[in-house]
């Protein structure tokens, strides 16, 4: 099993924490699976009918890997964070489940089966272990897993499929009045701090990819693809770090725009984030301003870009669709290299808070006692000060 960690490393132990380590596993599911969603939006674009080279045969793969190869995927990687192998296998069969009991496709249902059904096995395991007799292991390990996982795509099939799927219609059903009032841009304000905390896959893959799914079948593209995965936020933030950030960081940035703009790694942003929370505000500005660019432009993509760099956006761009989606990107990273750079006060802040440091730290070396044990006297501590 890999060792790879797909988000920073979280310390600590209160909510904030928590939620950050629960985006982590998310994140763990995903990530590794990568590759598949890729395949399955270069197929998207270029075979579907409004594709680059339509071609109705193998557009016939669309629909399957979207409703059973991705979510069984994610279930699979899912059980095998938990439990390996054994928990790999359990969370596969569980999620066919839920995969059969909807009419979505079922990332967010995978999410849930695939690590609950393994960790039930990984129970199970844990007490028979060493009370099996001889010559009995494989046997038991075997029927074990299959009543296991069998016994779980039951409930997901009649509860979990059902719930998940009527959830993933009530949040349609937002987006929808959203769009016809012209307001999708303030899905920015709740998409973009759930981001920073890690849950980006879940709201992309589990939310918007199922109704933009939708959207491609209805009208051949969907803005929803775009709401989460946009790179241009992100982009503006780190620009604004780059320029007007702390200097320890700054010479961090680069490495970090490529991977994040380039390679689409979006969690390469989230610390610049959580370390200086009311820069929250410029992500959601730009997040909205591009939103609100791509709805003006008619923009939109035929499948969810993965990952969310600009080159899988531009793979899955639809024919004479280059402009909206380009547009929106630059305007929301100009946004939130605007709103960011303000709110780092241009630089200022940072020189702000380095004054203060090197006055509190002469102050202290004021007070202090010198090497011979004499105090300073009154007139150097005055001198200090000024």
């Amino acid at each position: 099993m890999s060792d790879v960690s797909y988000t920073p490393r979280v310390t600590g132990t209160g909510l904030k924490a928590s939620v950050q380590r629960f985006g982590g596993h998310l994140a763990g599911m995903v990530m590794p699976n990568i590759g598949a969603f890729i395949a399955w939006g270069l197929i998207t674009a270029l075979f579907i009918e409004k594709g680059w080279t339509p071609n109705a045969k193998i557009a016939e793969l669309v629909g399957p890997m979207i409703t059973y190869l991705l979510p069984t995927l994610i279930g699979y990687t899912g059980g095998r964070i938990v439990h390996g192998q054994r928990g790999a296998v359990a969370g596969a069969v569980a999620t066919i489940g839920v995969i059969v009991g909807s009419t979505v496709p079922m990332f967010l249902g995978a999410m849930i089966m695939g690590p609950l059904t393994a960790y039930i096995v990984k129970l199970w395991d844990g007490l028979v272990q060493d009370r099996v007799r001889p010559g009995f292991e494989m046997l038991v390990d075997n029927f074990s897993l299959g009543i296991i996982s069998g016994a779980m795509a039951i409930p997901g099939l009649y509860f979990i499929g059902p719930v998940v799927d009527w959830f993933t219609k009530v949040a349609g059903n937002a987006v929808d009045w959203l769009v016809d009032n012209s307001l999708l841009p303030l899905a920015s304000v709740l998409v973009e701090p759930a981001k920073v905390l890690f849950l980006n896959n879940a709201i992309n893959h589990g939310v918007f990819t199922p109704l933009g799914v939708t959207d491609v079948q209805e009208k051949g593209k969907s803005i929803l693809f775009m709401i989460e995965s946009n790179p241009g936020p992100g982009l503006g933030l780190l620009l604004a770090f780059m320029f007007f950030g702390p200097k320890m960081m700054r010479g961090t940035t680069p490495a970090a725009i490529v991977i994040h703009f380039f390679g689409g790694i979006h969690e390469i942003y989230f610390p610049y984030v959580l370390m200086k929370p009311r820069l929250i505000l410029g992500m959601m500005a730009g997040g909205a301003a591009g939103v609100a660019t791509f709805m003006i432009t008619g923009a939109g993509l035929v499948a969810s870009p993965a990952p969310g760099s600009i080159f899988a956006y531009l793979a899955v761009t639809p024919k004479g669709g280059y402009f909206g989606v380009i547009l929106g990107i630059l305007i929301s990273a100009a946004v939130s290299f605007a709103v960011n750079s303000a709110l780092l006060g241009f630089g200022r802040l940072e020189k702000d808070e380095e004054t203060e440091e090197e006055g509190a730290e002469a102050v202290t070396a004021a007070d202090e006692p010198s090497a011979n044990g004499t105090q300073p006297t009154t007139s150097n501590r005055a001198t200090t000060e000024v």
